[in-house]
């Protein structure tokens, strides 16, 4: 049996706050981390992902605390990312409560993070949070970025992924900075490209507007299907992202009432 395709809502944290915006930018309050959080397990959830986006010593504390009171509340597994640079960091965050730790710009500086990460703790641990996007430059098209997509890393986006996952990362957050925000679609051929040269779990972030847009990226190869903006606001449901799978002839975890 093929295995189910997870939905996964996003909480970008600043400042111990749930934010959203376009591209990265004009921010808008969304609501508490550990509430929304609570919300989407009862909703059928697969998975939570928090990105601390503060990225300051305080902003590090407060997310802490968040993830040590959504794991005692909320019963699926956690994912966190922002300001991981190595060993210590995933350390801490595990025994906080996190299931999965992303990396970005910690392995981008130093990729042998990545190395010393997988053999201590397993590659099922780490995921590769990768923000890319459209860069004339790269062979592939696709460019990493950093600071938000901001600031181009110099890396080709599907030769560094590659070379992620050769050194252990057990699974890849591909979220497109074009389509950031915008709930005008997955960027398709960004997913393609990365699938073509993987066999760990890709999970598409970035672009989602409808239902219809999960089933794309699906069918593009992704195994998971990740989204903020819908979710926090109410334009979708997580039932109704699983229907639309499964009436797409994914395998799902349907959602069970409560």
């Amino acid at each position: 049996m093929s295995v189910a395709i997870r939905v996964i809502p996003c909480l970008d944290v600043h400042d111990g706050r749930v934010v959203k915006g376009v591209n990265f930018l004009n921010l808008r309050d969304a609501g508490d981390p550990v509430e929304l959080a609570a919300a989407y397990g009862a909703q059928g959830a697969d998975e939570l992902t928090f990105l601390d986006i503060s990225a300051s010593s305080q902003g590090r504390a407060t997310t802490h605390d968040m993830v040590r009171r959504t794991a005692e509340t909320v019963f699926i597994p956690l994912c966190v990312g922002g300001g991981v640079r190595g060993v210590d960091d995933v350390d801490v965050l595990l025994r906080t409560g996190a299931d999965k730790v992303g990396i970005n710009t910690g392995a981008i500086n130093r990729p042998q993070a990545i190395d010393d990460i997988t053999r201590r703790f397993g590659n099922q641990v780490l995921v590769l949070s990768l923000d890319a996007r459209r860069e004339a430059g790269q062979p592939s098209g696709y460019g990493v970025t950093t600071h938000g997509g901001r600031q181009s890393a110099g890396l080709d986006a599907i030769a560094w992924v590659k070379e992620a996952v050769d050194r252990g990362s057990g699974e890849i957050l591909l979220n497109s900075m074009d389509a950031d925000g915008t709930t005008g679609g997955f960027d398709l051929p960004m997913i393609e490209a990365v699938r073509a040269v993987v066999d760990v779990p890709v999970i598409a972030s970035g672009g989602a507007g409808t239902v219809q847009h999960f089933v794309d990226a699906a069918r593009a190869g992704a195994d998971a299907v990740l989204a903020a903006s819908v979710f926090h606001y109410g334009t979708l449901s997580i039932a109704e992202v699983k229907q639309g799978l499964a009436e797409a002839g994914f395998p799902v975890r349907m959602v069970t009432p409560a």
